[in-house]
């Protein structure tokens, strides 16, 4: 069992499989910079946050809400927990976590990951089984609705456990410069990769940056009045 000062955020994985590199500058540097995408994220999420909780037919639906997990060393919160009924369940309801994402799906499985370490930490908070949940894209308004199978489950607890490994180590990756990838990412600037994954001198890099800048200026002029 893990002290409360030791819980890792469940965000933390969703940086893991996107690049193990941003998650350590992210949480073992505690560097952070934000750009248009994860400003337009926050904003999202602070607005599904803002709703507050209500009644939507037989449902219950909760915004915000706190998660942790004292077995796995996380915590975190969801964006809503939609409380279904069921008969099978002792408490009446079953669980249904929802989280909000800006874009659309993704090529790669960290919102299910993600998704699928909040329905973790509910199922220890309310001694309960949660088989499926859904993500919303903001770009596509649709739901995709998750199953939390075998599979996602097992992949899910390994990452929890690399990234535990990666945070107790406090040592960043090496750089790998992603042409599709790093583009998008808000840490480019502070990352570097083009300079540190050795396919680049430090000084070629610092000239053709240099001389980007002097293009984008333009020709300069005597001030001639």
């Amino acid at each position: 069992m893990f002290s409360d000062d030791d819980l890792l955020p469940i965000s933390a994985l969703q940086h893991l499989v996107y690049c193990p590199r941003q998650c350590a500058l992210i949480h073992v540097e505690r560097q952070w910079v934000e750009n248009r995408l994860t400003a337009e994220g926050r904003l999202l999420h602070e607005r599904t946050h803002a709703e507050g909780s209500h009644k939507k037919g037989s449902r219950r639906v909760a915004r915000g809400v706190m998660l942790r997990s004292l077995s796995l060393g996380l915590f975190g919160q969801a964006d809503t927990v939609e409380f279904l009924p069921s008969p099978s369940s002792a408490s009446g309801e079953m669980p249904f976590p929802v989280e909000y994402k800006r874009g659309k799906p993704k090529p790669h499985d960290a919102d299910k990951v993600q998704l699928c370490a909040q329905a973790l930490c509910l199922e220890e908070m309310l001694s309960c089984t949660i088989p499926a949940g859904a993500l919303f894209y903001g770009k596509t308004r649709r739901r995709v609705e998750v199953a939390f199978d075998a599979p996602l489950r097992q992949r899910t607890m390994q990452l929890i456990a690399e990234l535990r490994e990666l945070v107790d180590s406090r040592t960043t990756p090496r750089a790998a410069y992603e042409k599709g990838k790093c583009g998008r990412c808000s840490l480019l600037k502070v990352c570097m990769p083009e300079v540190l994954d050795g396919s680049e001198s430090a000084s070629r890099y610092l000239r053709r940056s240099v001389a980007a800048v002097l293009e984008a200026k333009g020709p300069e002029t005597d001030d001639v009045r």
